[in-house]
């Protein structure tokens, strides 16, 4: 049997460059994957399109279904939950088919920096169950190609350009010592436009917004896609129907004793993001940048 070469993008410019890379190189038996987690910017999704026609390659879209943990969940919660409650959550815990919403109501919190569960049950297990594992059962050996860089995080710095990972899974990482002008530098190279994003004060275009948003990048988009703001602000409301306490925000109050989505929603996180020294000033220029439609980027694309 071949080796398989699986390719995980996510539209953005690390793993767009790292599929440039294997092109480049005529990688054998691509396998080319994009783990939806029904959290990104419609723009994200026009890219991913817009790959698969500027590059040629067929890209897989996979994501996950919880239907029958859905039904487990119920089951629980009729035999254990006060009683009180329980109806609340039972009736508020309906699959709706966007995996990062469903993971949500299912743990009765969002994702945090400190409980990072979305990107194993979005993004891991998906490839691996749905693409990883029939490889192996077919008999192929899988490499899974990473595009990650030393430079994001101390956790990745420590990472080895291979690794053998579950189920005799070869990781390989190949762009861990690139910087990001040479990840940009490989898109000019193949004509290959970056995620229009980049050019939308984004420094990261994934899920939208990213639990590791800083507080420009969500002012940023508070201002330029208000819907993103309002289809979360909807969200924090499904998830606290079906969580135990009744109430869970985007982004964990931590410290806080009686926490409301009035107080400790993304909304008063968007409104704490259009503040300066240290929350306690409103900065008028941010406040009234709303529909701003300039190029402007992290990474000098707008020169």
């Amino acid at each position: 049997m071949a080796l398989k070469n699986v390719i995980s993008i996510s539209g953005g410019k690390d793993s767009t460059a790292m599929l440039l890379l294997a092109l480049e190189r005529d990688a054998p038996e691509m396998v080319v994957v994009f783990a939806d987690t029904g959290h990104e910017h419609p723009e994200t999704y026009r890219y991913i399109d817009y790959l698969e026609r500027a590059t040629g390659v067929a890209i897989r879209r996979v994501m996950p279904d919880f239907s029958r943990d859905f039904e487990r969940k119920r089951s629980y919660i009729a035999e254990h939950w006060p009683e009180d409650i329980r109806q609340r959550a039972i009736e508020a815990l309906v699959p709706t088919g966007i995996p990062f919403l469903d993971l949500a109501m299912l743990k009765g919190r969002f994702p945090s920096t400190k409980a990072k569960f979305c990107t194993e049950h979005l993004k891991v297990l998906p490839i691996q169950q749905q693409v990883d594992m029939p490889l192996l059962a077919a008999g192929h050996d899988v490499v899974s190609w990473q595009g990650v860089r030393r430079d994001e995080s101390p956790a990745r710095s420590r990472l080895g350009e291979w690794e053998e990972l579950d189920l005799g899974v070869m990781a390989y990482r190949p762009i861990l010592d690139w910087d990001v002008e040479r990840v940009f530098a490989m898109h000019r190279k193949h004509g290959i436009e970056p995620n229009p994003l980049y050019s939308q004060g984004m420094s990261r275009v994934g899920c939208m917004p990213c639990i590791h948003a800083r507080k420009q990048e969500l002012r940023e988009i508070a201002s330029r896609f208000p819907e993103e703001i309002e289809r979360v602000a909807e969200w924090e409301r499904i998830v606290s129907r079906a969580a135990k306490r009744g109430v869970a925000t985007f982004w964990a109050a931590r410290g806080e004793a009686d926490v409301s989505l009035m107080r400790h929603g993304i909304h008063s996180a968007v409104e704490w993001s259009r503040t300066t020294r240290g929350g306690r000033q409103f900065d008028l220029i941010a406040a009234t940048s709303d529909g701003n439609t300039e190029c402007s980027s992290v990474y000098g694309l707008c020169e």
